[in-house]
């Protein structure tokens, strides 16, 4: 993460402070209402300086594009994502992990707002870089309650704890691309409960640990 006033950081990478974290607060807010309400294809500087009440020399000259206003706003989401649930048991923490997962998607903004940078991460690389990043910072945050299951006993030892992560999820998002459905509380369920199983059984191991 670059500090503020490191030489060479990106647009909208500098770490704000002050006066300028309430800018940076109130155009990342209103980048995302555009997101959410009109998709990517819809997002320009100048109308979300109007929208955000800040001048727009100040938007340009920070953020300079709107892929790299999308990278600092998918940053600070992954900052300011909950933290994760340790439960005791795998299934535990997968649910919880599911299910924090499943209101995201079933929130009328954020759902939105998640379905529009995906579909402009297929095209802009900056903002599928932006988005992987995003996903690495939360999937290396739960990883460590699969790391305690493998302690536990609970699932073999080798086991890649950043893919039942992943796969916990995966199931939510195809849901949402898919079907358009926002994923219940008993689809998230469900996902814990398929990936548990399948790392139980030894599905996720990495290969030097397969027999």
């Amino acid at each position: 993460m670059a500090a503020e006033g490191a030489e060479g950081a990106e647009p909208g990478t500098v770490r704000p402070g002050g006066r300028t974290a309430r800018v940076r607060a109130a155009v990342l807010r209103a980048a995302g209402d555009t997101l959410a309400e009109r998709g990517f294809a819809h997002l320009d500087l100048a109308d979300i300086a109007r929208r955000a009440e800040v001048g727009k020399t100040t938007v340009y000259r920070r953020w300079g594009t709107v892929t790299g206003l999308v990278a600092d706003l998918l940053t600070d989401m992954a900052e300011q994502s909950l933290p994760r649930t340790e439960t005791g048991s795998l299934l535990g923490d997968l649910r919880a992990n599911a299910r924090l997962v499943q209101r995201t998607l079933a929130d009328p903004r954020q759902g939105a707002l998640f379905k529009a940078v995906i579909a402009a991460a297929t095209c802009e690389t900056k903002t599928a870089e932006a988005l992987r990043h995003f996903y690495d910072v939360r999937v290396e945050e739960w990883a460590p309650c699969v790391q305690q299951a493998v302690d536990r006993g609970e699932v073999p030892g080798g086991t890649d704890t950043h893919e039942v992560v992943r796969a916990v999820s995966a199931p939510l998002y195809y849901r949402l691309l898919t079907s358009g459905e926002h994923p219940d509380e008993a689809a998230a369920d469900r996902a814990a409960e398929a990936a548990a199983a399948a790392a139980r059984a030894g599905a996720y191991l990495r290969n030097e640990g397969r027999v």
